[in-house]
């Protein structure tokens, strides 16, 4: 299909946002060697400032900053860092909240979407944390809830106990959201803080009031202990597609986070979660925007961008790979012989993360076995997602095809290097996107919240969630009496 046809199609800008963590290599490990690659730098503040700006540069929407709080210790484990130590596989690592305030004090509208887990704290310090975070960035903050799938953060942070079941820990997040959605919704009203300098009143303690929490896992009294933030809440977001993940995604999630290797199973589970979202809760079709991982090398020529390739995948260490894999899958892909085809082996697990890869990359041969090296292989480069390469106009080609058959939102770019791959989005890829409808010329206005900038920022309320959020009718608003507003939650209770 020719450029021209393309454009003949009604298009919509895509969310477009760069996926980062504090630590070398990201999805890539071994890159971290390649002689332009700067994520190694990821200790300086100039790291993030360089990036925050390039991205606002080239009108991303945001940045996606991942974390973990444990070390990928399942390959020839148990309890072994020696591979992901060696190569840098997302070790060591830094907290992901650390640097927002210096990449939000030199841009105006690019937004940061940040993972917290809901094991590593009470939530009443996170809650403290996320209303900073959106005081200092002017609005511009979302939070990725995880409830974490590494035992070795858990035997940290929990006492040296393992994870709960998976349920488990959705069913404990589901109540940690809960109380962060009241703490900074219902202990505050929007008209709590006076400053009125003639009475000498600084906020109104009748406009403030306990939550008096109490559930299966917390007891929090409350009040929260900052003042309602520019949005309020900060944006929702959610990365997890299991049946558990997707009951929350479809109850809580603004944003979703979901990775897949074809359009098609991308647009299942698009689908799936739209479905819950609207039978089960009642929420509209758009009310969740859904954004896919990919990773993109980029050359001038379709033999370029190749070469490029092969070059990159050249760094990999693939070590380091399958200690990724094997903390990924929780299944020790060490236990398997180096000559064995693992779609041949192995729980279902492995064989349908196996099954992912149906391409064959550049300088495969057709008949390559699909084996633990040609498996680390794949993830050196592009990790736990595709890899779209080529001139810009065939990289613009996928990701339109992409965006025709799923139906998704918009796209988290990782970088195999950094800052190059960034730089080849925004100076090659975006303009061509930006031709075709797929990426807006420049942002609305200056000083957009997060939700203005992901969903606009038309309507009476555009920085708070929609009516049909489960957050919503717990927001004190100005002007409603302490007794009316308790009155409320109190009917909402019994509704439920």
């Amino acid at each position: 299909m020719t450029i021209n046809s393309k454009e003949q199609k009604t298009r919509k800008p895509l969310i477009i946002n760069a996926f980062d963590m504090g630590c070398s290599g990201l999805q890539a490990p071994g890159l971290w060697k390649h002689p332009k690659d700067r994520s190694k730098t990821y200790n300086s503040i100039e790291y993030w400032t360089n990036l925050a700006k390039l991205l606002e540069r080239g009108k991303f929407n945001g940045l996606f900053i991942a974390d973990v709080l444990g070390g990928y210790d399942v390959y020839n484990g148990p309890s072994n860092i020696k591979a992901a130590a060696t190569s840098g596989a997302q070790w060591p690592i830094n907290e992901p909240s650390a640097v927002v305030s210096a990449m939000a004090a030199v841009t105006k509208n690019l937004a940061f979407g940040i993972t917290f887990s809901t094991i590593s704290e009470a939530p009443y310090h996170l809650t403290r944390r996320l209303a900073t975070l959106d005081h200092l960035t002017n609005g511009r903050v979302g939070w990725n809830v995880v409830s974490s799938y590494l035992d070795s953060a858990a035997r940290n942070l929990l006492n040296g106990e393992d994870l709960p079941p998976h349920d488990e820990r959705y069913e404990r997040t589901e109540e940690y959201l809960q109380v962060v959605y009241e703490l900074l919704l219902s202990s505050w009203s929007d008209d709590a803080v006076k400053l009125d300098k003639e009475k000498g009143i600084y906020s109104d303690p009748e406009r403030i009031r306990q939550i008096d929490f109490e559930g299966k896992y917390f007891k929090v009294p409350g009040p929260n202990i900052t003042d309602p933030t520019p949005q309020r809440l900060p944006v929702i977001l959610q990365a997890g597609t299991s049946k558990a993940g997707k009951a929350f995604a479809a109850k809580n999630a603004e944003i979703v986070f979901i990775t897949n290797f074809t359009p098609e199973s991308l647009a299942g589970q698009i689908a799936d979660i739209k479905r819950l979202s609207v039978e089960e809760h009642g929420r509209e079709e758009d009310a969740i925007k859904f954004v896919q991982l990919v990773t993109t090398v980029i050359g001038e020529t379709h033999e370029e961008a190749e070469e490029k390739y092969k070059e990159l995948r050249k760094y990999g260490d693939l070590e380091g790979a399958q200690a990724l894999f094997s903390g990924w899958t929780g299944i020790d892909i060490g236990q398997f012989n180096p000559e064995d085809e693992l779609k041949d082996v192995g729980s279902n697990a492995v064989r349908g993360f196996i099954d992912n890869w149906t391409k064959l990359s550049p300088g495969d041969p057709a008949d390559l076995k699909k084996t633990r090296e040609y498996v680390a292989s794949q993830i050196t480069v592009g990790g736990l997602g595709p890899v779209f390469y080529g001139t810009p106009d065939e990289v613009a080609d996928e990701i339109e095809r992409w965006v025709d058959i799923s139906g998704v939102d918009g796209f988290n770019f990782t970088y195999a290097i950094t800052p190059g791959t960034f730089e080849d989005i925004v100076d090659h890829l975006i303009p061509v996107l930006r031709k075709r409808g797929l990426a807006w010329d420049d942002y609305p206005r200056d000083g957009l919240t997060f939700r203005e900038n992901v969903f606009g920022a038309e309507g009476d309320d555009p920085s708070f969630v929609r009516p049909s959020h489960p957050a919503y009718d717990l927001r004190w608003r100005s002007g409603v009496s302490k007794e009316d507003f308790e009155k409320k939650l109190e009917d909402l209770k019994n509704t439920k």
